[in-house]
């Protein structure tokens, strides 16, 4: 129904913080991944939204918000599979940066032993 606008919600907040941190924080952070993920999550759950009708492009937009008895439906599904899709897509991400420090890290010592 909305579980897109949990991790829509995170991809914003994060676009706000990577301009906010500057170019260097945000490289270094790898932020940009983050980015990427989130907003190309966020993109395939609304047209998989909109595939099945549960999207629509007149207001109220999301068909459950058209009968009120379809709200805490919804509100749930947010709540439950739209925060788990973010913190799901937030451990790969932080996972994604370790593994790659980790590779940078074993790159660089052996150059350096070689000094």
């Amino acid at each position: 129904m909305a579980c897109f606008l949990v991790p829509g919600g995170e991809a914003i907040a994060t676009s706000i913080v990577q301009k906010a941190v500057g170019k260097e924080k945000a490289r270094r952070w790898r932020l940009g991944w983050l980015n990427k993920i989130l907003w190309g999550g966020t993109l395939l759950l609304m047209v998989e939204h909109v595939w099945h009708g549960e999207v629509v492009p007149w207001p109220p937009f999301l068909t459950a918000m058209s009968n009120p008895s379809d709200v805490p439906a919804m509100l749930h599904e947010m709540a439950t599979i739209g925060t788990a899709m973010a913190v799901v897509a937030t451990l790969c991400w932080v996972l994604l940066v370790v593994f790659a420090q980790a590779v940078v890290k074993k790159s660089v010592r052996p150059k350096e032993a070689e000094a």
